[in-house]
């Protein structure tokens, strides 16, 4: 019997661990370990409220998550409840599924401000992350500045920008919904440092800003390349610039009834934050690129007054006391996911945060046939008993996928009219839920 350890629930933890049912059938017993007493990772705290047609995939999680050989053991965080050698020492392999959590830092002067917040705090914050339920940012100016060009920057404009109604369907925590019903946004603008060839917006939640009650979106023209080189894009991208080009051509009249504009600014990488002990302007440099399209600083800045500004620049992996950290690419140091003898990684804790979530499949499916190269000849460490051993002698309480159905139940029961939930945003509260 082998026995395998995933740390972590998300998309790549999930699908590693269908990927070790597939390969292992009844021969392998699995447990997927999270610090949180809730699993799913990413698709719970990560993807935006009001895309619940991703969340869906859960349900494909959910099928592994009850299968006989898979256990879902909650609450149970590595190197507060347990270390990675004991890990290492009770199972046939270990593997790091962990996600990217932390914020990639923005380093230049005054990201330290009151009202400068990283994206997976605010984001955290509108999704009931319980580290970050109580961020209460200050949502009283009228402008927000994004820092990013990407999906998360996307979807950080699009809810500060939605009415009331458009929330209809989505499972955005009550607490941020009322807060940013009370919101004075006017105005949000991103910042990136290339131009709309470089853009890495989708082409399908692009659209989405398009379609906005309130708000409408703003590009320059003069930004945008000749038509004509859009024909050398790759498909997606193409459509993403023919959607800024849109944008381009809204006229004026049509956005006299928005009361949000959300404008584009392009070849534009901030280089300060300012303030009396808050934020209240960001300085910005126009840059240009170069023939491999890195962005260069032109020494011409401008700046723009804002009351908030919310860093959208990317994520990187905690690192794990043991493990070797790649600490420029934040990520664990391994080699197509082998790390050390018995200690693997899988998804965005090997790759760096990059892909979708589908791209966790194969990544999954990968280190798995490592992991089947590695212990041929069979397992033979004592696994899922010992670990519920060392739990319980150290008092921890595991929480089971059982436990995590009575939350999303009682989830379920709370949830204000129009919404399909109402999350639990304490642990407190989660495992009180749990019985």
């Amino acid at each position: 019997m082998r026995h395998i350890a995933i740390i972590g629930s998300g998309p790549a933890g999930y699908y590693t661990a269908e990927a070790a049912q597939k390969k292992f059938g009844g021969d392998v017993r699995v447990d997927v370990i999270d610090r949180l007493p809730v699993p799913f990772g990413l698709i719970r705290f990560g993807v935006a409220p009001d895309h619940q047609s991703i969340k869906a995939v859960s349900q494909r999680y959910e099928k592994v998550a009850l299968s006989d050989n898979v256990r879902f053991v909650g609450n149970v965080a590595v190197g507060r409840d347990i270390s990675i050698d004991e890990l290492l020492d009770l199972y046939d392999a270990v593997i790091l599924a962990t996600g990217a959590p932390n914020d990639r830092q923005l380093d230049i002067p005054g990201a330290n401000l009151p009202g400068v917040y990283g994206s997976a705090a605010f984001v955290g914050w509108y999704n009931g992350h319980p580290e970050f339920a109580a961020l209460n940012p200050d949502l009283s100016g009228n402008h927000v500045v994004v820092i990013g060009n990407g999906n998360v920057a996307l979807d950080v404009g699009r809810i500060l920008s939605k009415t009331a109604a458009e929330f209809e369907g989505s499972d955005i925590v009550t607490h941020a919904l009322a807060a940013l019903m009370q919101a004075n946004t006017k105005k949000v603008t991103f910042l990136g440092r290339r131009g709309p060839h470089q853009i890495a917006m989708t082409p399908k939640e692009l659209g989405e800003l398009g379609r906005l009650t309130r708000a409408t979106p703003r590009v320059g023209g003069a930004d945008l390349p000749d038509a004509d080189e859009d024909a050398l894009l790759e498909p997606g991208l193409r459509k993403s610039v023919a959607h800024l080009r849109d944008f381009a051509a809204i006229a004026e009249s049509d956005r006299a009834d928005k009361t949000i504009s959300i404008d584009f600014d392009f070849y534009a990488a901030p280089i300060a934050i300012e303030g009396k002990g808050k934020v209240e302007r960001i300085i910005i440099e126009h840059t240009r690129l170069d023939k491999e399209l890195r962005s260069h600083g032109t020494g011409e800045t401008y700046s723009l007054d804002c009351a908030m500004v919310i860093s959208c620049i990317g994520y990187q992996t905690p690192p794990i006391d043991g493990v070797p950290f790649e600490h420029g690419r934040g990520r664990f140091a391994n080699l197509e996911g082998r790390i050390m003898s018995g200690l693997y990684c899988a998804g965005w804790a090997r790759r760096g945060p990059s892909g979708t979530i589908g791209t966790n499949r194969p990544d999954g499916y990968g280190v798995v046939d490592l992991v089947a190269e590695d212990i041929r000849q069979g397992g033979c460490k004592a696994g899922r008993p010992a670990l519920d051993t060392l739990l319980a002698r150290r008092g921890t309480k595991a929480v089971t996928f059982n436990d995590w159905k009575k939350i999303e139940q009682a989830e379920l029961a709370r949830a204000r009219s129009g919404a399909p939930r109402e999350k639990f945003t304490s642990i407190k509260e989660m495992i009180a839920a749990a019985g």
